[in-house]
């Protein structure tokens, strides 16, 4: 039978008036980046603005596949793999939409930060957990 996996989760202060947040160190080619995320179920995948990109060393390539982005993140953008710290939660590997504009926020969005974390709000307390899902 197989061991289970210690399940590690974190809490977060959450304001009801404003977005929840996270600050994650984002992890690539051997630099680090490190900046304030929403967490947004609406969102449909994780978003990366152009400089967090460009800070970790990430290089625009117009032959690779692109990624059509709606909303506040409209245009073209390149999927990058990224690995994210939060806190005790070392290492996940999160796909973002790397945009090429600087005015789109940094978004944690259903693929894949809410594919790798169960998320529960606790409005009555303001907060919000964090769980890794078990591998």
């Amino acid at each position: 039978m197989p061991r289970a996996q210690l399940e590690i989760a974190m809490r977060f202060p959450y304001d009801t008036r404003q977005r929840p947040s996270l600050s994650p160190t984002l992890r690539a080619n051997g630099r680090q980046h490190m900046a304030t995320a929403l967490v947004d179920s609406g969102a449909d995948v994780n978003v990366l603005p152009w400089s967090a990109g460009i800070s970790l060393g990430c290089v625009w390539q117009p032959n690779k596949a692109t990624i059509r982005v709606a909303g506040i993140a409209q245009g073209a953008a390149m999927p990058v793999l990224l690995s994210a710290d939060f806190g005790d939660i070392q290492g996940a590997t999160l796909a973002f939409a790397w945009c090429q504009a600087d005015s789109v926020p940094l978004v944690l969005g259903q693929t894949n930060f809410f594919k790798e974390f169960d998320i529960c709000f606790f409005k009555s307390r303001n907060e919000f957990q964090i769980v890794r899902r078990a591998a």
